[in-house]
C-alpha cells in the first residue's frame, strides 16, 4: 500500500551555509583601511631573522691568576691567606698553593714511574679498562676515536686508587713497574693528604655550622676514598687537534665531571702552559705558576658550605712541548666518621634464641600452676 504524504515521517532539513566565496581580485574589500591591515599582516607574518651564534661551545675567558697562598701561613692567625682563599673559590672554585712542604724531587719521580703505565700494550691495558660506576679505577682513553697515523693520542688517563683490586689487576700485566710506581704514590698521596686536610680544616672554621650538609661529607663513591687521575699529554700536536679535544675535554667534564666524590682536588701541572676551570658558569683559564699546586672545589666542598663554593672541574694545557707530559689530579676525600668509628652492633648486646625463648616460657607457666596450687593448698 502506497504512503501518502501526510503520513511519511517528518525528516528536519539538514541546511548548511554554503562556503564564503573568495574576494575577486578587482573587487574592493569590505574593510574600512585596507593599509593599515595590509601593514599589520606584512609584520605579523614576516618570518624573524634569527643570528645564531657563531659557536654553540661554550667561550673560554682568561683571567688573572689566583692567588698564591703560602701554605706555611694558613695557620697564622696575622696573615690574610684565609680570606683569599675563601674569596677565590668562591669565584672562581680555585687557587694556587706554594711551600706546601712536599719535595719537587719526590713528585717528579712519581711523574717519571707514572709515564711507564702509559707505555703498556693495548691488548694489556683492555684488561683493566674502567667501567663506570662498577669499577672506577684503571685506563681510559680520552678519545675513542682512532688517531690519524703518526699524531698519536692527544691525551690519555689512568686512574689510581688504594684498591686491592686494581693491585691485582695491575700486578699480573705489569708486575715490577707497578710495584714501583704504586709504593711511589702512596708515599705523595700521604703528605698531598695532609696538605688537604689542614686546608679543608681551615675552610670549614670559617663556615657557619650546618649539620645536614656535614652529612654529606662522605667518602668517595664504592668507598674508595681519595684517588689520583694521571693524564698524559702527547706532544707536538696541531692547533686544529688541541682545539678538539679542547672540546671533548669541555663536554665530557661539564657532562660527566669526575667518578669520584670528593672535597678538594689537588692538581700536580708543573710545566703546564694554561689551566682550565670548567663549570656550570662557564671556562676559564689562567698561567700556572711554576711548582704550584693548583687547587679546586670539590662537591663535597660545595655541600658543606651550603652552595657558596660551587664545584668546579680543572684540567691543565700543554702546548708546544717537545715531550710528553705527565699531570696529576688527586681527589682528596675526608675519612667517613661512620667507618673509622665503627662499632660491631653485637658487641655488648646478649641476644636470646627463639628455642631459648619457648623453654622460657614453659618453666614461667609451670611456676605460675604451682604458685596457685600452693595458694590454694594452703
Amino acid at each position: 500500500m502506497a504512503l501518502s504524504p501526510e503520513s511519511m515521517p517528518e525528516k528536519p532539513f539538514d541546511f548548511r551555509a554554503p562556503p564564503p566565496s573568495p574576494i575577486a581580485s578587482g573587487r574592493r574589500s569590505c574593510v574600512t583601511n585596507e593599509d593599515v591591515l595590509s601593514e599589520f599582516l606584512e609584520h605579523s607574518l614576516r618570518v624573524p631573522d634569527l643570528v645564531l651564534p657563531d659557536k654553540v661551545f661554550p667561550r673560554q675567558n682568561f683571567i688573572e691568576n689566583p692567588p698564591k697562598i703560602d701554605f706555611q701561613l694558613l695557620s697564622s692567625m696575622e696573615s690574610d691567606s684565609l680570606s683569599k682563599i675563601l674569596d677565590s673559590i668562591a669565584r672562581i672554585g680555585c687557587f694556587q698553593l706554594v711551600n706546601y712542604g712536599i719535595e719537587g724531587e719526590r713528585i717528579r719521580s712519581a711523574l717519571a714511574a707514572a709515564a711507564g703505565i702509559f707505555q703498556l700494550p693495548p691488548e694489556k691495558r683492555r684488561a683493566v679498562t674502567r667501567s663506570p660506576p662498577k669499577k672506577l679505577y684503571g685506563f681510559e682513553e680520552a678519545h675513542g676515536e682512532k688517531e690519524e697515523e703518526g699524531e698519536g693520542k692527544v691525551s690519555e688517563e689512568f686512574v689510581w686508587c688504594r684498591g686491592a683490586g686494581l693491585k691485582l689487576e695491575m700486578e699480573a700485566i705489569w708486575p715490577v713497574g707497578y710495584s714501583n710506581f704504586s709504593e711511589k704514590m702512596e708515599s705523595l698521596l700521604c703528605d698531598i693528604e695532609k696538605v688537604a686536610e689542614k686546608i679543608l680544616m681551615a675552610i670549614r672554621q670559617n663556615l657557619p655550622p650546618k649539620t645536614d650538609y656535614e652529612n654529606d661529607m662522605k667518602q668517595g663513591q664504592g668507598g674508595i676514598g681519595s684517588g689520583c687521575y694521571v693524564y698524559k699529554h702527547s706532544r707536538n700536536m696541531s692547533a686544529e687537534k688541541c682545539s678538539g679535544s679542547l672540546r671533548y675535554d669541555v663536554i665530557r667534564m661539564l657532562i660527566r665531571g669526575f667518578d669520584y666524590s670528593h672535597a678538594l682536588c689537588l692538581h700536580v701541572c708543573d710545566g703546564s702552559s694554561e689551566f682550565h676551570v670548567y663549570s656550570k658558569k662557564g671556562w676559564v683559564s689562567f698561567c700556572p705558576d711554576k711548582d704550584a699546586l693548583v687547587i679546586t672545589v670539590g662537591d663535597q666542598t660545595q655541600a658543606l658550605s651550603g652552595g657558596q663554593f660551587k664545584h668546579v672541574i680543572g684540567r691543565p694545557i700543554y702546548k708546544g712541548e717537545e715531550e710528553d707530559c705527565i699531570s696529576m689530579a688527586f681527589l682528596y676525600s675526608p675519612p667517613s666518621t661512620t667507618n673509622t668509628t665503627k662499632v660491631d652492633p653485637q658487641k655488648g648486646k646478649n641476644t636470646i634464641s627463639l628455642s631459648q625463648q619457648a623453654i622460657a616460657a614453659i618453666v614461667l607457666t609451670l611456676v605460675c600452676h604451682i604458685l596457685v596450687f600452693v595458694y590454694n593448698k594452703f
